[in-house]
């Protein structure tokens, strides 16, 4: 009896050790970039921090999760230091969730399209609390002086979403790219928030011709970009779909498309969230299958 009262408690007590671990906070890496600006690399899209004596200016925020992580590197990056500005490169979940803790007393600032659909919800995601919404929107974009450069913010279309931004961060040749760059990964295109394939395209292929070649580019996901990574995104993107529009004109059906696949030379680009499957149905939807 007194065995069969011991094993029955093992359980219990096993709970109750879980439960007195400390809870481990999820891990960052801090990327240095250049002249003041560093790249935060950790659940979610990558963070721009740009420190310096008037405060600091913030692009995006990751899950609500990793605010805690977040405010320990950026106190590592420049301690005792508040957040001015906050920057959403678009509304996606992974680059906004923290908006409410990171930029609580800092200028929250958007494409106006991503305030709307914060606000709103949209495709299944619920609506964002009124503190997590920018405070200043813009259309085509606008240029804020921040711990002495210029840092330009350029809404380019419908590419990701129908309300992505890039910066250009003058002074420390990089821009921070949102998700128009995944890094040597398929990108994600959202048709269902105004995104296309065709956007997206023609978006990185404005950001290439307008970038220095001795730029830096911190991406939306992925590790930090040159301008070759860059051409590379650029080709994969015109190679694939090139491929799947052949396919589409020979009268293929889409499950004979997704079953050819792609060629081996892009197997590495497929990830956890986007297959070579999944980029393959995105393409095809951009070609008109649905």
């Amino acid at each position: 009896m007194a065995r069969m009262r011991s094993l029955l408690l093992l359980p219990v007590a096993a709970l109750l050790l879980g439960a007195l671990r400390p809870v481990q906070e999820p891990s960052v890496t801090v990327v240095p970039v250049g002249a003041g600006l560093s790249m935060i690399i950790g659940q979610g899209g990558n963070v721009g921090v740009l420190a310096g004596p008037e405060g600091l200016f913030v692009v995006d925020s990751q899950f609500e999760r990793m605010s805690t992580a977040l405010f320990k590197a950026m106190d590592d990056i420049q301690h005792g230091t508040p957040v001015r500005w906050l920057v959403n490169t678009h509304w996606h979940g992974d680059h906004t969730g923290g908006n409410a803790k990171i930029g609580m007393l800092a200028f929250r600032m958007a494409h106006v399209k991503v305030r709307d659909r914060m606000q709103t919800g949209a495709t299944g995601r619920p609506a964002s609390p009124p503190e997590a919404l920018p405070n200043l929107t813009f259309e085509d974009g606008v240029t804020v002086y921040a711990n002495g450069q210029a840092v330009e913010i350029r809404h380019v279309g419908a590419a990701h979403t129908d309300g992505d931004s890039i910066l250009l961060f003058h002074g420390s040749k990089a821009a921070h790219a949102g998700d128009l760059l995944f890094n040597r990964m398929f990108p994600f295109v959202d048709h269902d928030s105004g995104g296309s394939v065709a956007g997206l395209l023609a978006a990185l292929k404005d950001l290439h011709a307008s970038l220095p070649d001795d730029w830096r580019i911190i991406p939306g996901h992925g590790a930090l970009a040159t301008k070759a990574d860059l051409a590379e995104s650029i080709r994969m993107i015109e190679s694939t779909l090139a491929l799947v529009q052949s396919r589409v004109e020979a009268k293929h059906t889409k499950e004979q498309i997704l079953a050819a696949g792609l060629p081996d030379e892009w197997s590495s680009w497929s990830w956890s969230f986007v297959s070579t499957q999944r980029w393959m149905e995105t393409l095809a939807r951009e070609c008109g299958l649905k």
